[in-house]
């Protein structure tokens, strides 16, 4: 079998881990990386190894459902205590990292009264020194700014940290990953390689390209005790063939949640990519990774949360990708740079753009368009739209954008004009803010001031209100998290009474009523238009 031409699997997880726990990019930035290790991983596992029971418990209920508990059915203890020990150990610099932040909050809050900061960078903590610079707002309001391409540097960016694994997917069923470390077991491969290590592009490409199985075994360094499982990954059976578009108009396939591809005859272009692996048997139908061009020239990226920038997909579609488009951030805590993630696990090309920045090329616009909400309002400037044009075709994705000042769009509407389909995603409930940034903030927030702060997007009226601005002919509701095969990063299971599919419905309803063809995309979706 070695000396065997193989394919991989088309069904095979290239799942990336950091310290055992699903990656995701507030993982690779150092800063909340560190926070998260403290602020959550720590938290969830001492939780865990004090009341496993209540975890069980707690993991049945969907109405706990992506909340911090750890999914072993109160089995497997002594493996959890003996992650968070060797977790004490090997990430002890970005755990003082993080008391540091806390310290250097407090400083501020106490210290910093509207006079100059200057006498007191002396009193920043040791660890963080060189890397903060510290700044008012116009109101006096003290804060500070990373330089984050140095602590990538620095010995609080540790690559060693990241590993794959591979296993085989058999359904849509996943447990919810951000809260259950990944603990060894028979049937998956646990790699010691890094994200950035080019041998995981030649795995990749072994999905449609086959090559020696015993040459893929020395490059990723597989031991003899691993060769069984590793092998199963593998087979002769050629995968279905991909047939590039050549067709005259602009085609769309949708491929779930906020995934996109367009595609002419001379480019295509690819958002929030979020793929569903092709090879076993499904209920919902869908594009796979098996239908993607064999080059994708441009990935755009709306915003930072996991269910947009998915590294699982990311990673082996690496060697595909020509081009990241991502909006620039301000370097803050909470707002790490996307080019710097990026750039540090093995892509190039990256692309910032701003709001109302316009890049050309072929017959192709694409045109950064403001980001508003969603983010709990905290300052992140990492969050943009897309307008994607091609001559006189327009098709505007607006993502989870909450039109709370409608004055903005019409502003962006002046400049642009009218779009031919609209894309407006209205998970209009979202988490709290501490669901995802809770590990960022150096004190708890009041659980009122919480729930009040929202990772929300357009409701009825503020997504009818984008309607009248824009005045498309096409409208579809998209990135709700529906998909089974999503169910592992969004956490979402709605049913007919939950509220964003009640006000997605009212907006349907409202646009038929116009003329205007709508529909909630689910599954997978093609559209041909004409340029």
């Amino acid at each position: 079998m070695d000396n065997d031409n193989l394919y991989l699997k088309p069904n095979v997880v290239i799942e990336p881990l950091f310290d055992n726990w699903y990656a995701w990019s507030h993982l690779i930035s150092p800063a909340t990386s560190a926070m998260n290790i403290s602020g959550r991983h720590l938290k969830i596992m001492s939780s865990y190894i004090q009341a496993p029971s209540t975890h069980a418990a707690a993991v049945k209920s969907p109405k706990m459902l992506g909340g911090p508990f750890i999914d072993y059915k109160g089995k497997r203890v002594e493996d959890i205590e003996n992650l968070k020990n060797e977790t004490l150990i090997k990430q002890k610099n970005l755990i003082a990292f993080s008391g540091a932040i806390k310290e250097l909050d407090l400083l501020l809050k106490s210290k910093a009264n509207g006079y100059s900061l200057e006498p007191l960078y002396s009193e920043i903590p040791e660890i963080l020194k060189g890397y903060v610079e510290l700044h008012y707002d116009l109101n006096c309001q003290p804060s500070y700014r990373f330089f984050e391409p140095l602590l990538y540097k620095s010995e609080f960016y540790n690559p060693s940290s990241q590993t794959i694994l591979l296993w085989l997917t058999k359904n849509d069923e996943r447990p919810f990953v951000l809260s259950t470390p990944r603990i060894e077991e028979n049937d998956k491969l646990h790699l010691n390689v890094s994200f950035n290590d080019e041998n995981l592009d030649y795995l990749s490409k072994m999905k449609r390209i086959p090559n020696s199985l015993l040459e893929i075994k020395n490059k990723l360094n597989i031991s003899k005790e691993q060769e069984k499982v590793f092998n199963s990954f593998f087979t002769n059976q050629k995968p279905k063939k991909y047939i590039k578009y050549e067709g005259k108009d602009i085609r769309m396939r949708y491929f779930g949640h906020a995934s996109i591809l367009i595609e002419s005859k001379n480019i295509n272009i690819m958002l929030d990519p979020v793929i569903s692996y092709y090879g076993y048997p499904h209920e919902v139908e869908r594009f796979s990774d098996m239908d993607l061009p064999e080059t994708i020239d441009y990935v755009l990226i709306t915003h930072n949360h996991q269910d947009h920038v998915l590294l699982e997909t990311l990673i082996p579609l690496r060697h595909k990708i020509k081009n990241i488009i991502v909006p620039r951030s301000n370097k803050s805590l909470q707002d790490p740079s996307l080019k710097l993630m990026f750039n540090s696990i093995g892509f190039n090309n990256i692309i910032e753009i701003d709001e109302m920045e316009t890049i050309d090329f072929f017959d192709c616009k694409i045109t950064g368009v403001p980001f508003i909400g969603e983010h709990s309002d905290l300052n992140i400037h990492s969050k943009i739209c897309y307008n994607v044009s091609f001559k006189n075709f327009k098709m505007l994705f607006v993502a989870d954008s909450c039109n709370l000042e409608s004055k903005l769009y019409k502003l962006v509407q002046k400049e642009l004009g009218d779009v031919d389909v609209l894309f407006l995603g209205m998970e209009c409930d979202g988490a709290p803010l501490s669901w995802l940034y809770g590990p960022l903030l150096s004190e708890n927030l009041e659980r009122d001031m919480d729930l009040s702060r929202r990772l929300a997007g357009s409701n009825f009226e503020r997504g009818k209100g984008l309607v009248e601005t824009f005045n498309p002919k096409e409208v579809y509701i998209y990135a709700m998290g529906q998909e089974p095969w999503l169910e592992f990063i969004s956490s979402i299971k709605y049913t007919d009474e939950s509220n964003p599919i009640i006000q997605s419905n009212k907006l349907i309803e409202y646009c038929r009523y116009k003329n205007i063809t709508s529909e909630r995309l689910f599954g997978e979706k093609e559209i041909l238009y004409k340029k």
